[in-house]
């Protein structure tokens, strides 16, 4: 598949049907503007030498567009974070992958207080340059028989990179992902079959796109798919996300679970109505979540897994195939085995080794870095870093990161059981991570982090019930806020970082 012409056909078959609803914007673009404002920024962009072009834009129609009128122009669009660091993420993007232009946004970095980074062009400023002339030539291009406006466009084959999107840095330094057609274009193929998409569903598309998650489902998924996405660049405006999804009739969305916890703390009676299918991904899903969304919203979810390297989907629960605590079964065309940490054979079902990966999901490599790209992808195989299992029925059982297993006294300590059991334990609304620091004793100890005061000698006696002395935390710490990357993952680096601050 190729995925900008998988777009073009999309667009000739729904011609005047919704495609992005933009609701911070307040507009409506239906998909044969979509193609003629796509077709606009094409050639505005083709201008630009380089072919590689940074893309600083919260999730909104402008983002969507600016991504296809890149691909159009034959270049690839480099996904830059803009939550944390957006300046230093700039220059960072810039240095790694050799390019110089950034399409962003005059508003954004106005909002997000954003110093000016040497290379950056205002998509404000395009749209001011657009003349009728420019508009009409698009329109009239636009006309076009699909198959005749394919060929007008640069050549593309489907292992040609469609993005460059960057790792999420929790632990080290983030690398440059490479993802091609072939690479998302699979992965949509299989969740459409795994979950039976249809054009009529419409898709809440709140992720921001510089995350593979939401690059791929919120933003690829409904344009070739012919779906309508609803556009908000907020994900942490609970409330509001609630009114949207009832205002739009939302039937699909997916989140990571911080986001997700806080619209069923938010949603009032009637608001969820609408969704039919919900899907949570990119960090661990608690019982206590699912128990909420169960209760209080008479809705199941669903959890994933995957990986940016991955395109990002390799497994997934669905209504037909659920089990919870489990990340579900292997999308159609994907192969996952479990393997020994240490020697690297292959385990039998029920133990837990590492996760492999092998299919037409698993990225090209990392930008300029063959010597990570060979340490992580080998006779085809993906070596994801997370430790699992598979059981009989062929589910999934995410244990955690390898680099999240810490050895305390000889043994293999899992910080995110100990995480789970805590969390259990916790009242609503209080979050938790476990960090691990050196030791000069045992090699390391464990420390708890919340964002409210426990009573950590009343809590060790309870985990004491249910976990090993090993396993114990050494210290429970309280943050105001647990830092975060722009997907809601715990940042562990900077966690990490601040509790070694406090230690000393």
């Amino acid at each position: 598949m190729i995925l900008h012409h998988e777009f073009i056909r999309s667009a000739k078959k729904f011609g005047n049907r919704i495609a992005i609803n933009d609701k911070m914007r307040g507009s409506e673009v239906t998909f044969s503007k979509a193609l003629i404002a796509t077709i606009m920024l094409a050639n505005k962009f083709s201008k630009y030498s380089s072919g590689l072009l940074g893309i600083m834009i919260p999730s909104s129609a402008g983002a969507s567009l600016s991504i296809l009128g890149t691909v159009f122009a034959g270049k690839v669009p480099v996904m830059i974070n803009y939550s944390t660091g957006a300046a230093e993420n700039c220059e960072y993007a810039q240095q790694k992958c050799g390019f110089q232009t950034i399409i962003t946004s005059r508003a954004l970095l106005e909002k997000i207080g954003c110093r000016l980074v040497k290379g950056m062009v205002f998509l404000e400023d395009i749209m001011e340059q657009i003349t009728i002339a420019d508009k009409l030539s698009a329109a009239l291009k636009s006309k076009l028989p699909a198959a005749m406006l394919i060929k007008s466009l640069p050549t593309v084959e489907e292992d040609d990179n469609v993005t460059i999107l960057f790792t999420s840095g929790s632990e080290k330094d983030p690398k440059a992902v490479q993802l091609t057609h072939r690479n998302i274009g699979s992965n949509l193929v299989d969740i459409n079959i795994h979950f039976k998409f249809t054009s009529d569903d419409i898709m809440l598309a709140n992720l921001p796109f510089f995350h593979v998650f939401g690059l791929t489902v919120n933003h690829w998924l409904p344009l070739t798919k012919g779906m309508r996405m609803v556009t908000y660049a907020n994900p942490l405006d609970y409330r509001r996300i609630c009114e949207i999804i009832r205002e739009e009739k939302c039937s699909i969305m997916v989140g990571t679970p911080i986001f997700l916890s806080g619209y069923v703390r938010k949603a009032q009676k009637g608001d969820f109505d609408s969704v039919r299918l919900i899907v949570a991904g990119a960090d661990k899903v608690s019982d206590q979540l699912r128990a909420s969304y169960s209760q209080k919203l008479g809705i199941e979810l669903y959890e994933g897994y995957g990986a940016t390297e991955t395109s990002p989907v390799v497994s997934a629960n669905t209504p037909e195939a659920n089990k919870p605590g489990s990340i579900g079964k292997p999308l159609p065309t994907v192969q996952v085995k479990i393997v020994d940490h240490n020697t690297g054979k292959d385990l039998p079902i029920g133990q837990t080794g590492k996760i492999l990966v092998k299919g037409d999901l698993v990225m090209k490599g990392y930008f300029d870095d063959l010597e990570e790209t060979a340490l992580h992808i080998r006779n085809g195989w993906y070596d994801t870093g997370d430790m699992g299992m598979i059981d009989a029925d062929g589910f999934i059982y995410h244990k955690g990161r390898l680099k999240r297993f810490v050895k305390i006294g000889g043994e293999m300590v899992s910080l995110v059981r100990v995480e789970k059991v805590i969390e259990s334990m916790l009242p609503e609304g209080v979050s938790c991570c476990v960090v691990e620091i050196p030791d000069s004793l045992k090699g390391a100890k464990i420390i708890a982090v919340t964002t409210e005061a426990v009573d950590s000698k009343k809590m060790l006696k309870q985990m004491a019930e249910e976990l090993p002395a090993l396993f114990l935390p050494k210290k429970f710490v309280v943050l105001d806020e647990i830092p975060r990357m722009g997907s809601g993952k715990v940042d562990f680096r900077t966690t990490t970082q601040m509790v070694k601050q406090m230690n000393n």
